[in-house]
């Protein structure tokens, strides 16, 4: 192989890293990220489409070359050059794909970790943590810091340091809604409200059939079974509002089956969890307030017709105060 071939071969295979690299982090594919973790999810994808947009334009270079190089000439009706296998090539091309793939798998198990369990689960195993070298953590908590101390209010960061145990909310999952209650509170909604820079820790279930509780911003996916619990972490990072949907077929009007996370300040968080139990305390009293009237009026109308029956109003009054059905 002479040296301009060589030089050529360089060329081509450094501008198709360039190329590569270039896209695997501007390819624009994934939405939006708004929780820490999206980042060790966002670089693992980067890295997978990099490696396999060099793979195309390898390959595809590779098949133009030899299919203009190679092609048959006008009148040419000799058989092709008998070419014998190549070990060199072989072991290459058997040898670099078993590095990417034991590469990526170590890699992705370790954001599988930090994803499920909040920690990188090669820490226990002997190998390299890659969660703050590799997956960009710091990055992450700095753009979340650096937006933070953007918002008018000077109390945030506190508020936010303060909260050093995760925020744990009950999930269920039914056809055809996701229910969202908040212990230590008699509180369930149909909307998920979280505070910004809080680790939140979901707790799953499904009260029907299996369900996946699905945040594409957050770019988490979690599975609800039914009489299994799961869970998932995530510490949000940006104001907003967020869909929610499910992303396991779970009936007839699975496509339906939405709903909304909003990332709250702190401040906003705690008014809006004081403006539902005042709701929520209203709106026990108005029953209690009507279960009483009607009671009232049955216990009257009781009276009026056991005065004929011979039974006095003390024994009226004796009589259990339940609600008839």
């Amino acid at each position: 192989m002479n040296k301009s071939r060589i030089f050529s071969i360089a060329v081509g295979l450094s501008l198709i890293i360039i190329a590569s690299l270039w896209y695997g982090q501007n390819n624009g594919l994934l939405p939006e990220a708004a929780a820490t973790e999206a980042i060790l999810y966002d670089n693992l994808f980067n890295s997978l489409l990099t490696i396999a947009a060099a793979i195309f334009l390898i390959v595809q270079t590779i098949l133009i070359y030899s299919m203009i190089k190679f092609r048959r000439r006008a009148g040419d009706d000799t058989d092709g050059i008998p070419i014998h296998d190549n070990f060199l090539l072989e072991i290459i091309w058997t040898a670099v794909p078993t590095v990417l793939v034991i590469w990526v798998g170590i890699y992705s198990f370790d954001v599988y970790g930090v994803m499920q369990n909040g920690r990188p689960m090669s820490m226990g195993m002997g190998m390299p943590a890659m969660t703050h070298n590799h997956l960009g953590m710091e990055a992450a908590h700095a753009d979340m810091m650096n937006q933070m101390d953007q918002m008018e209010n000077s109390e945030l960061n506190t508020a936010v340091a303060s909260a050093s145990e995760p925020l744990n909310i009950d999930v269920q999952g039914m056809q055809f809604a996701w229910i969202f209650s908040y212990p230590g509170t008699e509180i369930q909604t149909a909307e998920l409200h979280v505070p910004i820079g809080r680790e939140i820790k979901l707790n799953l279930s499904a009260l029907d059939v299996i369900h996946a509780f699905w945040v594409p911003q957050f770019r988490l996916k979690q599975d609800t079974i039914p009489g299994m619990a799961t869970s998932i972490q995530f510490t949000p990072n940006k104001l907003g509002e967020y869909p929610i949907v499910c992303a396991e077929l779970c009936g007839s009007y699975h496509g339906g089956m939405r709903a909304q996370l909003f990332v709250d300040t702190p401040e906003d968080y705690e008014a809006w969890l004081v403006q539902e139990q005042e709701d929520l305390a209203s709106s026990n009293s108005k029953n209690a307030i009507a279960s009483t009237e009607i009671l009232s009026q049955h216990q009257q109308l009781l009276a009026a017709q056991t005065q004929k029956m011979g039974i006095s109003p003390e024994t009226l009054k004796s009589l259990p105060r339940t609600m008839p059905n």
